[in-house]
């Protein structure tokens, strides 16, 4: 009688040699039991901690910080981590029945980092707590997940980490670049006090994912001592050298029928980059609305990082056309700045939805693409296209946040109408304070365009100019569009 040879993980043969498992991996590997459902849940609890705490830094300092290049990137970050904080806590809630206790504290020492990063004085101590001590931490939390839970078992675990961990090192590398720009010897040394405690506080947590024998205590404070205080007042760089300069319109501009098309598509580069007044706005939303379900500061914070997005591409609309938007425009805060100072979070939601309201008829973000297509610009082209579409997700953001909120909508738009009117009543002051002349920059920009282009100024065209009286009638003229 014969007897067939016994079966081992290397002697199994599948059928015709197809790759066995669904590629998850071998068998050798499978017969490993992983870590136990209870294990894998409390380390995404604790990834989930970690990207919400960065999610709420990124937001918290980019309405304040000065240096446009890290109010992109912080807006980017602020989504990434949102997005990454959503598919954990949906993971949870697929291995555990509520309540799901995911806004527990993991750990008190990990409250006391995550505290210390968020009230950190200085700009570069912030860029060195995320990305040179939470970023790596919770790196390598999510690698040691992905290598020791089950590859069959646990495969959407694994899936998930392995995405974030991606995006998560995407990150890293550019607050690395940012670092190396940022961060002088001088700053490393007077932060030496402040990096210690994080690196206790990492100690005492045994690292973001708790696997480093963590222990029961909780460091001193430093920065933390004294209750974090939110700076709501946008600020620019010294590249914004007039930053509250409302002397052109470029809506004005925009419907004039007499106005050559490719200047138009001039004009909207910059309507673009002025959206970084957005964010600016849509951060303090966030900050000063504690509460709400987690669904609504992740679609807030999509739709302010569509709106950094925008400011991007009229960034790159300017590069395109080989000219320095710094040198000839005034990418104003006005907007952001009186919305910030004059209104409540509500208010200002009010506003935004307002404001959007007006974008979506053919007048609006379809006339802009349209103009684009006229002036046979494919790059302005692409971008109004994807504008008008991120319209299509704001109105939704506003009517499932701030529309559901009031009884009708109709009621909704009367009290954007009415906060927005608030708003306006004020906007001279701005004029009576000495801040800006409002000076007429587009005949330079114009000009500079021409050259570029190799064409003549067309004197109407070049002579164009917005008479700022400060009155209510005409100022409603000059509204903003998001």
């Amino acid at each position: 009688m014969n007897q067939s040879n016994p079966i081992t993980p290397e002697t199994y043969q599948s059928y015709r040699g197809l790759p066995s498992l669904a590629g998850l991996g071998r068998f050798s590997e499978a017969m490993k039991p992983g870590l136990s459902v209870e294990e894998s849940v409390t380390r995404l609890k604790r990834h989930h901690y970690a990207l919400r705490r960065i999610h709420t830094i990124m937001i918290a300092k980019l309405t304040a910080e000065p240096i446009y290049e890290l109010k992109m990137g912080f807006s980017y970050h602020a989504f990434l981590s949102a997005e990454a904080v959503t598919l954990l806590r949906a993971r949870v809630g697929e291995m555990r029945e509520p309540p799901l206790g995911l806004d527990k504290v993991p750990h008190p020492a990990m409250e006391v980092f995550f505290d210390e990063i968020l009230g950190a004085e200085k700009i570069e101590e912030v860029i060195l707590g995320v990305y040179e001590v939470a970023l790596p931490s919770l790196i390598s939390g999510l690698q040691k997940h992905i290598d020791q839970t089950h590859l069959l078992a646990d495969q959407p675990t694994r899936r998930l980490c392995r995405q974030i961990k991606t995006e998560a090192e995407e990150m890293l590398e550019w607050g690395k670049k940012s670092i190396e720009c940022l961060v002088t010897p001088q700053i490393r040394e007077a932060a030496k006090p402040y990096l210690s405690l994080l690196s206790i506080s990492l100690a005492c947590m045994g690292s973001i994912d708790g696997t480093q024998s963590p222990r029961e205590e909780a460091p001193a404070r430093y920065y933390s001592n004294k209750p974090y205080q939110y700076d709501k007042v946008p600020r620019r760089d010294e590249r914004f050298q007039d930053p509250f300069n409302q002397g052109v319109s470029p809506e004005t501009f925009l419907y004039d029928e007499a106005k050559p098309v490719d200047a138009k598509i001039l004009m909207m580069f910059f309507k673009r980059i002025r959206e970084i007044d957005v964010p600016e706005m849509m951060g303090s939303i966030i900050m000063e609305t504690p509460g709400k379900p987690w669904e609504y500061y992740r679609d807030l914070t999509r739709q302010l990082w569509d709106e950094a997005r925008h400011a991007m591409m009229g960034e790159t609309g300017f590069v395109s056309l080989g000219i320095d938007w710094a040198k000839y425009t005034a990418p104003n805060l006005n907007w952001s700045y009186n919305l910030n100072t004059q209104l409540n979070p509500a208010e200002r939601h009010a506003v935004l939805y307002f404001i959007e309201q007006g974008l979506m008829p053919k007048t609006g973000k379809r006339f802009e693409w349209e103009v684009s297509i006229m002036g046979k610009n494919p790059l302005a082209t692409t971008f109004q296209d994807y504008d008008w579409a991120d319209e299509v997700l704001h109105a939704r953001v506003g009517r499932d946040w701030y529309v559901s909120s009031m009884a009708s909508s109709h009621e909704a738009i009367e009290n954007g109408d009415k906060c927005w009117a608030q708003v306006m009543q004020n906007w001279e002051g701005l004029r009576t304070k000495g801040l800006t002349q409002h000076r007429n920059w587009w005949p330079e920009l114009y000009t500079e365009y021409c050259k570029k282009v190799g064409k003549t100024p067309d004197p109407e065209t070049l002579a164009y100019a917005i008479s700022y009286e400060g009155k209510r009638a005409d100022l409603k003229d000059l509204s903003y569009s998001a």
